[in-house]
């Protein structure tokens, strides 16, 4: 299933997508796509449903991040070998692990604001991780069943604000709008292998990132044991899970965000979003 949420920031209803890709209505079967509806109870009965039964959402509305309201944010950084090369920094031997707060989340098609006096703010399509029912100290071969389902993910940075201001990675991957999330949530039945997924950018038309999740140092199934050893993940948590290279900070010469640019991003299967950068007042 494609599971997604609609409508007006803050009153976005619970939708899936149809064979032919037109939205569904979901909000008379569950409130809302979040921890409490996307367990594998819900998401089997969900899965009975025929969508052609149920309401056909007419016109376009907005799409809002396919998860509500989840505890926790967790990326993971420098996960692709070619991606600490062009930072210049090592391959980690563990996951490095960082948070971006769940205020940053915002939807797959919204503006992406950046700060007032930014000047280094950049883009990183990844693989996005929806925990479906809770992990603490879980094997690796065991991992994949606590996963509900994927999404396309732009994890925004602030370079500045990440590596020179003291290195705190949060604050530099936590404005607001630096989390656009979806357009859905795949089911796992729908991703064969999520480490066979290709993943791209666009910047204003040109493809700078074009990518494989199969080049990751540590793959999911890795990622959400390793997390579950430090702390508990709960359904609706979010991780992701890294960017292959092709980032501003990794050009020669950098080139990073500006009012205007036009992102587009997707990741096979996963969907699409597109963003258009403004300048935060």
């Amino acid at each position: 299933m494609k599971l997604l949420r609609y409508g007006a920031k803050g009153k976005e209803k619970p939708g899936v997508l149809d064979k032919e890709g037109r939205i569904r209505d979901l909000s008379g079967i569950i409130a809302d796509i979040s921890g409490e509806t996307i367990s594998p109870k819900s998401l089997t009965r969900l899965a009975k449903i025929k969508p052609e039964s149920l309401p056909l959402v007419r016109g376009t509305p907005r799409i809002g991040p396919c998860v509500a309201n989840p505890q926790k944010f967790i990326a993971i950084g420098l996960n692709y070998s070619d991606h600490a090369a062009e930072s210049n920094l090592p391959v980690p031997p563990e996951p490095v692990v960082f948070t971006k707060h769940v205020s940053c989340i915002s939807g797959p098609d919204d503006d992406v604001t950046i700060p007032p006096k930014s000047k280094k703010s950049d883009w990183e399509v990844e693989l996005g991780v929806i925990i479906g029912t809770r992990a603490k100290n879980i094997k690796k071969k065991d991992a994949l069943a606590h996963v509900a389902g994927y999404c396309t993910i732009n994890d925004l940075s602030e370079r500045e604000f990440q590596i020179e201001r003291a290195g705190q990675w949060t604050k530099g991957k936590s404005y607001d709008t630096f989390g656009p999330i979806g357009p859905w949530l795949v089911t796992t039945d729908e991703v064969k292998d999520p480490q066979k997924l290709k993943l791209w950018l666009e910047l204003n038309g040109k493809k700078v990132q074009d990518g494989s999740t199969s080049t990751m140092v540590f793959g999911v199934a890795h990622i959400v044991a390793y997390l579950s050893q430090f702390f508990t993940l709960m359904p609706g948590d979010i991780i992701t899970t890294g960017t292959p290279p092709g980032v501003g900070m990794g050009m020669k010469p950098q080139r990073f965000l500006k009012p205007g640019d036009v992102m587009r991003i997707g990741i096979e299967g996963l969907g699409v979003q597109q963003q258009k950068v403004v300048r935060d007042k």
